[in-house]
């Protein structure tokens, strides 16, 4: 667990360090952007893959009881919440799962509601299945995220809306959904039947203390209506092995998700995922545990940089993740200017705020999952550019 270690990613076909130049069109700029950690995944992982190489034949795979054994108890002791092993279903990754689910439970033209500025893929998904983005923007208030309820009421009136995504924690601000908020939100869509795709991949990745609220744990009533999307993936660096756990209490709405998936072509995990899923939730929370407090102090080493060096430029601390979502409006450049500074003098990449969305207009997204040297170097990079 040295998280201080700088592992050389260089060739191991990495979107996020082999693909500068291809997608930025530059070679000597740190990548800081897509959201995978730079850490090894933990050992209990890797040799659970190693004992699967070895037994040498990896004929088709279906995860079983034990699969979703797994799953259950994770939630049940990270997240006080124990869904039915039989509600637990399976799909290569999250993104794949929403995609599913606009197709099972949308038409083509029908509206589908998301919290703007939002991950990227939520819209993408949406066009891409020929459905229409409908905005419920979030509110800043004094650095922090909040939901528009009167906007959100007005919308899920609409009978036309019956789906909405909601991102939980949220990406890119790392904005954890209090209790409160998501009864509110719940008690609406339950009102108007309107399906909730909960996106919680990063709820394993809580900081400072914060406990993650499941939405589909609140009532029997917001289970009926849920698809929770969650998996090991981001909480321990294993995203390209393609394993996500997806919850679904209603058998009906159950069917219709993997009909859908079946409809696709799309069935379960391989090999390799089901044996890295297994072992992530049964033996890797010893390696999270000592992750989060690495995590906490580059991001404490974050705010400490901007308050003292760059003033100008403000950050939302996050409840949750590796992602800061920093507001850069008070330098006075454009978007466009902002990522040309960012790419060609400080030789830096990070996300741009225009990807996800209204509201996202001025931001940056910035990735500290990685070694504090290496958030040092990038917060140098940062000020070189804006000076």
């Amino acid at each position: 667990m040295n998280f201080d270690l700088q592992e050389n990613r260089l060739g191991t076909q990495s979107v996020k360090w082999d693909n500068t130049e291809a997608l930025f069109g530059v070679t000597d700029a740190l990548p800081m952007w897509v959201a995978d950690m730079d850490f090894r995944a933990p050992e209990a992982v890797t040799d659970a893959l190693k004992t699967r190489l070895d037994h040498g034949i990896f004929g088709y795979t279906s995860p079983d009881g034990k699969t979703r054994e797994a799953v259950a108890s994770w939630f049940e002791t990270r997240h006080g919440f124990r869904p039915d092993s039989g509600s637990i279903t399976f799909s290569p990754g999250v993104v794949t799962a929403i995609s599913t689910a606009i197709q099972a439970f949308t038409e083509p033209g029908d509206p589908v509601l998301i919290q703007s500025p939002v991950y990227t893929p939520f819209y993408q998904m949406i066009k891409e299945n020929k459905r229409q983005v409908l905005h419920n923007p979030l509110r800043e208030e004094n650095g922090i995220y909040h939901m528009d309820f009167e906007d959100l009421e007005k919308k899920l009136s609409d009978p036309a809306v019956k789906l909405m995504i909601l991102c939980n924690p949220h990406n890119p601000s790392g904005r954890s959904w209090s209790r409160a908020e998501l009864l509110q939100l719940g008690s609406l869509c339950a009102e108007h039947d309107v399906t909730v795709v909960s996106d919680e991949i990063h709820s394993d990745l809580m900081l400072y203390g914060r406990k993650h609220t499941p939405f589909a744990s609140l009532s029997e009533e917001f289970a009926r209506i849920s698809i929770t999307c969650a998996a090991p993936s981001k909480t321990f660096n294993i995203a390209g092995i393609q394993a996500s756990a997806i919850i679904i209490p209603d058998r009906y709405k159950r069917a219709k998700f993997s009909a859908v998936m079946h409809r696709n072509g799309i069935s379960g995990l391989n090999a390799f995922a089901v044996a890295a899923i297994e072992a992530a939730y049964t033996k890797g929370g010893p390696w999270l545990d000592a992750l989060l407090p690495y995590l906490e102090r580059n991001i404490d080493m974050v705010r400490a940089f901007l308050r003292d060096e760059l003033p100008q430029v403000r950050m939302m601390k996050p409840d949750a993740s590796y992602l800061i979502w920093m507001d850069f409006s008070g330098c006075g450049l454009s978007d466009a200017e902002l990522k040309e500074r960012m790419l060609k003098k400080g030789k830096i990449i990070l996300e741009p705020g225009t990807k996800y969305g209204p509201g996202g207009e001025g931001f940056m997204r910035l990735n500290v999952g990685c070694s504090a040297s290496t958030v040092n170097e990038g917060l140098s990079r940062i000020k070189a550019a804006l000076a």
